[in-house]
């Protein structure tokens, strides 16, 4: 089920680097980091809970892949963060599933200790 206003419904606008028949792949015109990938579900489901079993999979199969191909290219990148934002609360700003593989390389922050707990600042240094 397709959204007339959806961005992501919308993907004829968009730079897509792959694709099959349940997701693409684009690369985040805001980047947290060169490179940074979204995959995005070509039906409209608002988050991943709505996945079923064969989306999720699929899912999994193609961040291994984006991920081993942006190594191949970068031998800089050492590390990645996967994320998925699901609700306003949580920071989701287009209500289409879409996740986060984000490249991350020594140096690109300060200390990168605490990760994904960076989400909330005050939590991310334990």
């Amino acid at each position: 089920m397709k959204k007339n206003n959806c961005i992501f419904c919308s993907k004829e606008k968009l730079n897509i680097i792959y694709e099959d028949d349940i997701f693409y792949v684009i690369r985040d015109v805001y980047p947290v980091t060169k490179d940074h990938t979204l995959i995005i579900l070509i039906d409209h489901k608002k988050t991943y809970f709505d996945l079923n079993d064969e989306e999720i999979v699929q899912l999994n199969n193609i961040i291994k892949s984006q991920k081993n191909s942006l190594v191949e290219q970068d031998n800089n990148i050492d590390g990645f963060n996967i994320g998925v934002n699901h609700g306003e609360t949580s920071g989701q700003t287009v209500m289409h599933l879409h996740v986060h593989l984000i490249p991350r390389r020594k140096g690109d922050v300060e200390n990168p200790r605490g990760g994904v707990r960076g989400v909330i600042p005050s939590k991310q240094k334990y």
